[in-house]
């Protein structure tokens, strides 16, 4: 299991912590200190769709006109810090966020 995030996000540390303590074996991949390839931002935007950049958030609103009109793919190469978190990759399953939906679906 992979979880992507970043080192100070509290809901990426609780997300880790929990299924720890579920027995799994977790791999963290901190997009900050390890940024993704355009193959790897492809997969996760394929299996998950544009809903992964985070629209709320101030690095999306500090985006220039031109950029917050591109690609989600664009956004997540320019800052990867615009995607939502955490994203969970578990086997072929892909997981978004950390709500109860999503550690249902992980019978965490």
């Amino acid at each position: 299991m992979i979880v992507y995030g970043i080192s100070t996000c509290d809901t990426t540390k609780a997300a880790i912590k929990a299924l720890q303590r579920d027995g799994r074996d977790v791999t963290f991949r901190d997009i900050r200190a390890e940024p993704l390839s355009e193959a790897e931002i492809a997969e996760i935007v394929s299996h998950l769709g544009s809903g992964v950049v985070n629209k709320q958030s101030t690095t999306y609103r500090s985006f220039s006109p031109f950029l917050r009109e591109a690609e989600a793919e664009a956004q997540i190469a320019a800052q990867p810090t615009v995607m939502k978190r955490p994203v969970i990759r578990d086997g072929n399953a892909w997981h978004l966020g950390w709500d109860a939906a999503v550690q249902a679906e992980l019978g965490v």
